[in-house]
């Protein structure tokens, strides 16, 4: 039978004394911190019984860091998993006890986020936000950080300059890599149509500049439609779809940089066979994933939401605990890529 691990095994493990082991599991006095994680670190490596309780521990000593998010349409399946994951990733952030406080924006206009940036002043230490990109909005995030609070571009970017860090996919990156796809695995040269959210969408422009370099660069030979706006909505892209396809049956391919695949799913699953036009997606949902099961999406561009969320709030936390910083950063992450072969 196996020795049940000891407290010395935990000192030994972590570099420590025995009492001080003590004084982290007991409470006896305080250990710095650093210190008191590594006791932590240990014991959950050696199976210690009472890691539970020198977690509990630790959180009842740690500051507590509010962190507040600003999403988008929250009923939409892909915000309801990315709520989720910042929800975790507030939970397991080490040093401080976290508190996640969501907010959802009811529209895209920057007043609505404004409102909701203004709203967290005072109740939340930083703020992250989906958001457009405005000259109001970047007047609010340097009023904010003005006050302290440190602001963060989630997924889309704004107030480029004056955030504190942009977090997500490179977006001009992303529309190459969409554009790329589209190109080897339509069949033949012809038209391309694109949707973006919206003008204000800097992400949805980075990808649309991306998918349409990559076509002058090479493959000049299919035509890319004007561009659509379909403000990330299921009925609008649906209706779109529906008249685009109308108006040229010739349609090879389809690039929805933004929101609302799910209207032009739901049209070419109505008019057009599996795989007759290509389909190239961003974000892996229970919609596209159908999608691809059923081939009507050739590829998906996703986000990982995890990675994401955990270094996010990561660089919430060290903005908090360091003050604002004046020098703005972007923190890229790779994207991950779906086929029908691959869900």
């Amino acid at each position: 039978m196996a020795k049940r691990p000891t407290m010395s095994d935990i000192a030994r493990q972590a570099g420590v004394g025995v009492a001080t082991v003590d004084r982290v599991l007991n409470g006896r006095a305080k250990v710095r911190g650093e210190t008191a994680e590594r006791v932590y670190q240990a014991a959950q490596e050696i199976g210690y019984h009472a890691v539970g309780l020198i977690g509990q521990r630790l959180n009842a000593q740690a500051p507590l860091v509010r962190l507040g998010f600003i999403l988008n349409k929250e009923k939409q399946s892909f915000y309801q998993a990315l709520s989720d994951e910042l929800e975790t990733a507030v939970r397991s952030v080490g040093g401080v006890r976290g508190r996640a406080i969501i907010r959802y924006a009811h529209s895209q206009s920057p007043q609505d986020i404004q409102r909701l940036m203004l709203d967290m002043q005072g109740q939340v230490e930083a703020i992250a936000a989906v958001s457009v990109d405005h000259p109001l909005l970047t007047s609010t995030v340097l009023n904010l950080q003005d006050q302290g609070a440190p602001v963060f571009s989630l997924l889309n970017d704004f107030a480029q300059g004056v955030r504190q860090s942009y977090v997500g996919l490179n977006n001009l990156k992303a529309g190459r890599i969409a554009a790329w796809m589209m190109a080897m695995a339509t069949r033949q040269n012809g038209k391309i149509g694109v949707f973006v959210g919206g003008h204000r969408w800097h992400g949805h422009a980075l990808r649309e500049t991306g998918f349409r370099s990559y076509f002058r660069e090479h493959a000049p030979g299919f035509t890319i439609l004007d561009t659509l706006v379909n403000l990330e909505t299921r009925q609008l892209t649906y209706e779109a779809t529906l008249e685009l396809l109308a108006r040229h049956p010739d349609l090879a391919g389809l690039y929805v940089a933004g929101g609302g695949m799910e209207g032009a799913i739901a049209a070419l699953r109505e008019v057009r066979a599996p795989g007759e036009v290509t389909l190239v997606l961003n974000e892996l949902t229970p919609e596209s994933r159908a999608a691809l099961s059923d081939r009507y999406a050739t590829i998906v561009i996703s986000t990982p939401l995890p990675a994401v969320c955990r270094d996010l709030v990561g660089l919430m936390v060290d903005a908090v605990q360091s003050g604002v910083s004046s020098t703005a950063a972007q923190h890229f992450l790779e994207p991950l890529i779906f086929t029908p072969e691959s869900i």
